[in-house]
């Protein structure tokens, strides 16, 4: 059995209300693919700089989710070749 490890860095800024993440997946080879998500604090709610970072970070995983099902997706289609109808 050949085991592979991927790994997934996510990157957080914040600048003022806003929070802005990068999450880049290294699959090991020449791939790397990135998502992002950001985050927009209310002035009127409390500062709570956590939630700004989890919220973030979850949108960026789910975009680079997206991205690598994108990425699946039009590689299953070189594979498998002009279809015929």
């Amino acid at each position: 059995m050949h085991a592979k490890r991927w790994t997934v860095q996510i990157h957080i800024t914040e600048d003022g209300d806003t929070t802005s993440a990068r999450a880049v997946l290294s699959t090991g080879d020449r791939t790397d693919l990135a998502g992002a998500g950001h985050a927009y604090r209310n002035p009127a709610d409390p500062q709570v700089p956590e939630i700004g970072d989890e919220l973030a970070a979850a949108r960026a995983l789910a975009d680079l989710a997206g991205r690598l099902l994108a990425v699946s997706s039009e590689d299953i289609a070189q594979v498998a070749g002009p279809t015929s109808w």
